[in-house]
């Protein structure tokens, strides 16, 4: 029993489960909001086994087509992929029947959702291949994560609507914005291996300052939900919120590039929570 406990443990860091906290939020405020409230337990539960399966199919194709690059890197070589603990094989069969969990639950959900899972699934998967030849491997990942306030309203209204729209491309830029300012640490390490980023290709001044361009689309995309939304001060609140936090985020970073774990994950983890809140007393006392 311990065994399986400990490979349960070696597949969560694999994945970095804790990580979900950036995407979890807005597939459920998408939700709320299409339900103008509770959207109900079974589409809680569906789209939550919905967004845990795609995010581990991404993480685990990540992982396993990164593998030789994240021996090479100090900061990722002591990951499961890497270290031993969890071989090749073994991963690509996680990722696979996550693949296939993810496609069945967009079914129960409904025929939209799950013509629209194939699509998906390749979008997610290519991230993992895209910065082999593109810098544009940044915005990926932000239209992968993107996709959930998509997901969100297509699970609660068969259809894709102008607001959640508006919300995803917000997630798109916010998530490309610190993606760039994560990628700060592996600038000498991308050029040494060949591999296409921004900060390698232009430097960390420059990424920093496109950084900050995303992260100012993000709150306009995201000031454009609310009012598409019809959402009140909470709402508007939720975005005032965002910027300061962006704003904090974007300090920290500049004040000491030690600090981007602290940024990428703290900052932006409480961001998703605490917009999902306002979202919720928006709705409470709408």
């Amino acid at each position: 029993m311990r065994k399986y406990i400990q490979k349960l443990k070696d597949f969560n860091e694999l994945v970095m489960f804790q990580h979900s906290i950036f995407s979890f939020p807005f597939i459920f405020i998408s939700m709320v909001v299409a339900a103008n409230g509770w959207f109900g337990f079974k589409l809680l539960v569906l789209g939550g086994l919905a967004a845990v399966s795609a995010r581990n199919f991404a993480m685990g194709l990540n992982r396993w087509a990164d593998r030789e690059f994240d021996a090479k890197n100090p900061r990722t070589a002591s990951r499961p992929s890497v270290d031993g603990r969890l071989d090749a094989s073994s991963i690509f069969i996680f990722t696979f029947v996550n693949a296939l969990a993810f496609v069945g639950v967009a079914y129960i959900i409904n025929m939209l959702a799950f013509t629209l899972s194939f699509p998906i699934l390749l979008i997610l998967g290519s991230y993992s291949y895209f910065k082999r030849f593109n810098e544009g491997a940044h915005l990926v990942l932000g239209i992968s994560l993107g996709l959930a306030p998509l997901a969100g309203v297509v699970a609660v209204e068969n259809t894709i609507t102008a607001w959640s729209v508006l919300l995803s491309l917000g997630v798109m830029f916010w998530v490309a914005g610190f993606d760039l300012l994560y990628s700060l640490q592996d600038i000498e390490f991308d050029k040494k291996q060949g591999l296409f980023s921004i900060p390698a290709k232009y430097g960390a001044e420059a990424t920093l300052k496109i950084s900050v361009f995303f992260h100012l689309l993000t709150i306009l995309f995201w000031a454009l939900f609310v009012a598409v939304a019809g959402l009140g001060i909470f709402a508007q609140l939720a975005v005032v919120f965002s910027f300061l936090m962006l704003s904090y985020e974007h300090y920290l970073v500049r004040k000491d590039f030690t600090k981007i774990d602290r940024a990428f994950f703290t900052v932006n983890g409480y961001l998703g929570i605490v917009f999902f809140l306002f979202i919720v007393l928006d709705k409470v006392f709408a």
